[in-house]
């Protein structure tokens, strides 16, 4: 009988070994796997999300890269607009400045050629008054005609 004794306290010792490895170190165990597993499946869903986070930003980068330029060239199309714009002003500007001088010019011609032509009257007159001074003093040969004419036309 001593090998059924030694049996059945085999089997009890068995059993409660069974029964403590299971609360004691199966069930932590357990427990630490299933947190381990959890927190693997935790950190590739998460890994997912970044990727596909990742693949969001980039796309957003390159639409707003895009607007960006669009922009960018907007402003350096109006910026070459406004700077044709300033030069036709500047040129309208130009042109009806020079447009004034040449009139003010004109006038001041003007204004000289009629005291030029005043000048040569008042001379003129001078010249016909000495002249015809000349001939009543006195009477005129041919000699003296000629005389005062070619005076009068070193004169003038």
């Amino acid at each position: 009988m001593s090998i059924s004794i030694t049996l059945v306290a085999q089997l009890i010792a068995f059993v409660l070994m069974i029964w403590l490895v299971n609360k004691y170190l199966w069930a932590p165990l357990s427990a630490l796997m299933e947190a381990r597993r959890k927190k693997i499946a935790d950190g590739l869903s998460a890994s997912e999300r970044g990727k596909h986070e990742l693949k969001l930003a980039q796309e957003r980068s390159t639409e707003l890269l895009r607007e960006a330029k669009d922009k960018a060239n907007d402003i350096i199309a109006q910026a070459n607009s406004r700077s044709n714009q300033i030069l036709e002003e500047a040129r309208n500007n130009a042109k009806t400045e020079a447009e004034r001088i040449v009139a003010q010019a004109n006038a001041e011609i003007d204004r000289e050629v009629n005291r030029a032509k005043e000048e040569l009257r008042a001379q003129v007159a001078d010249v016909a008054a000495t002249g015809a001074e000349r001939i009543l003093k006195r009477e005129v040969t041919d000699k003296d005609h000629e005389s005062a004419i070619s005076d009068l036309i070193a004169r003038i």
